[in-house]
């Protein structure tokens, strides 16, 4: 792996491991702000972990995968690859 390809991973890592962190307090955030309005059954946590766990890391996720592949390299072999080439004849 190049540097370039190696730095973009540890920070694909570090971000991936603050995206975790943040999802777990919002998912907490969200379960005391449930149960404000009554109580909280087995149904609304379950609910409410998954819904607001996964659709913030995924979300999160995915933006994440977009700079990690700008970062690493991978965008320019795209655009390299896909460039029209100047054919000479």
């Amino acid at each position: 792996m190049t540097q370039r390809r190696k730095q973009a991973v540890q920070d694909f890592r570090r971000i991936m491991r603050l995206i975790v962190m943040i999802a777990a307090m919002m998912v907490l955030g969200g379960l005391g702000y449930a149960s404000l309005f009554g109580e909280l059954t087995v149904h609304i946590v379950v609910a409410t972990v998954l819904g607001v766990f996964l659709s913030f890391s995924l979300g999160a996720g995915l933006f994440a995968l977009a700079f990690f592949s700008d970062k690493s390299g991978h965008d320019e072999e795209v655009t390299r690859a896909t460039k029209p080439r100047d054919i000479t004849e």
